[in-house]
């Protein structure tokens, strides 16, 4: 089984940085794209940012500019830097990888348990 494990979250005021790390544990074959989500009270999830294998990255409008992703392999760590926080970026963040196994072929997106960060003064 594959599990990821956030961490990073807390409480910060506006104009402060944190950095959320995903830790992947244990039987893995193959991690392909990951991405970083959040779901704020009364909304819907929505993508934040994703990074491919080779490190390809994507962002939502909202957090351009202020959030960096990226992934260490060999640790099977992923990261997501956040700077210049507001308000509005309060939500609970919940990573994701796909995982495959090149044996099978078989593919399957595994997901965190989630980490709260709340902006606030």
């Amino acid at each position: 089984q594959v599990q990821l494990v956030e961490s990073g979250g807390g409480l910060v005021q506006p104009g402060g940085s944190l950095r959320l790390s995903c830790a992947i544990f244990g039987v893995i074959f193959r991690i392909n794209d990951m991405g970083w989500y959040r779901q704020a009270p009364g909304k819907e999830r929505e993508l934040v940012a994703t990074i491919t294998k080779s490190g390809s990255t994507s962002y939502a409008d909202s957090v351009k500019g202020r959030f960096t992703i990226s992934r260490d392999n060999a640790k099977k760590t992923m990261y997501l830097q956040m700077n210049s926080l507001k308000p509005e970026d309060t939500a609970v963040y919940s990573c994701n990888a796909d995982h495959s196994d090149p044996r099978s072929g078989y593919s399957r997106v595994y997901w965190g348990q989630g980490t709260q960060v709340t902006v606030s003064s």
